[in-house]
């Protein structure tokens, strides 16, 4: 990883994190001192924040607040095959499992773009868990990491695949992993990327898209889905 600074934060980077359903439901207090205990470090496009298997005190490892730029939180498969788990936007914090439970990364982390990272140290965020506010937010922001992974496993046994790629559509038009109260109604996102979040093929996800298409609920662009009705992508993940 490379060098870091203590944060001096851009007025973008500061609209990042205050647009955070879960930064923003903590007290200023708790939010000055995650932000004060971190530092600022600047990734290049394709690095690995950190790898599958990395351990608690890997170089450079911590808890992470993203400021700037996109990471794509992935598996890799031995056939080579890649399952996308999320896309994090600016504002998102991640790499709380490992510094909890001490058992190392569960999937990697990669740079979609040039990042600007705040870190925190596994020890400050030791200090920072001591504060009662603080660990019951992170207790918070777990719960609804286990929430949305009920819903990803009962996409995959329950709903069919129609419903499946609606309910993700959702998902990301509120931010992914942000789950922001706003929706939005485009996303920039090339359909194999969407494809690999699915676990389906990218002709599989085009053959489905282009029926909701069809339909009025959705229009595709060039890495870029607009999402026409919102009501009629609830209908079908409520369906089934």
């Amino acid at each position: 990883m490379p060098p870091s600074t203590k944060p001096r934060l851009s007025a973008p980077h500061r609209a990042a994190l205050e647009g955070n359903p879960w930064f923003t439901s903590m007290p200023r207090a708790q939010r000055d001192a995650l932000v004060g205990a971190a530092e600022l470090i600047h990734v290049r496009r394709g690095t690995m924040v950190f790898r599958q298997g990395d351990p608690i005190h890997a170089a450079g490892g911590g808890f992470y607040g993203l400021v700037a730029g996109t990471i794509k939180i992935s598996s890799l498969r031995q056939d080579g095959r890649e399952a996308i788990l999320a896309v994090l936007e600016p504002g998102n914090w991640f790499g709380e499992i490992t510094l909890i439970d001490g058992s190392p990364r569960t999937h990697d982390a990669t740079a979609l773009e040039a990042l600007d990272l705040l870190v925190v140290s596994p020890d400050a965020f030791a200090r920072q868990m001591r504060d009662v506010v603080f660990s019951n937010a992170i207790g918070a922001m777990l719960a609804a990491r286990v929430r949305m992974l009920y819903g990803l496993a009962e996409d995959a046994t329950l709903r069919s695949l129609r419903a499946r790629v609606a309910h993700r559509l959702l998902v990301l038009a509120r931010g992914d992993a942000t789950q922001s109260v706003h929706l939005r109604h485009s996303l920039q996102l090339p359909q194999e990327a969407l494809a690999m979040m699915l676990g389906v093929t990218r002709q599989t996800l085009s053959k489905e898209l282009n029926a909701l298409a069809g339909e009025g609920v959705v229009a595709l662009g060039y890495g870029r889905i607009e999402l026409l009705s919102l009501d009629a992508l609830q209908r079908l993940v409520s369906t089934g």
